[in-house]
């Protein structure tokens, strides 16, 4: 189940593209709140669906029609299809490491840290949720 393909020479890491990875992290993460209660639950949940506007605005861009793409993409993930992304070329969900559709992964984990980085300084300002 692992979303990423590891280049067998040297350190560069791509995994899935078209908008796999968030959503497959989104379902994780909703998973992982609903085990917990009170305003982490919420904070995590709130992560989680933030993460679906990634594939949502590469639908949009496509000019697909995105709740739909994204809703079909949410079910394929949570039916176990983990590198189920959105292949703008043919207009559907495909398997995209079979497209051979790559992103790197340092890319997605800036934007995830710098994400998460932003909303604690939010949440920290407004005291909001006590930060560790």
């Amino acid at each position: 189940k692992q979303w990423y393909q590891r280049r067998v020479r040297g350190c560069l890491v791509k995994i899935a593209g078209g908008g796999a990875p968030e959503v497959e992290l989104s379902i994780k993460l909703a998973q992982y709140a609903a085990t917990l209660s009170g305003v982490e639950s919420h904070c995590i949940k709130a992560f989680a669906d933030a993460l679906e506007i990634i594939p949502f605005t590469l639908a949009e861009n496509a000019g697909l029609p995105p709740i739909n793409i994204v809703t079909e993409l949410r079910n394929r993930h949570a039916e176990g299809e983990a590198m189920a992304g959105i292949n703008v070329k043919k207009c559907c969900i495909t398997n995209i490491t079979e497209e051979n559709v790559l992103q790197p992964l340092l890319v997605s984990i800036s934007a995830i840290t710098l994400a998460s980085e932003t909303v604690r300084s939010i949440l920290k300002i407004d005291d909001i949720v006590n930060t560790r």
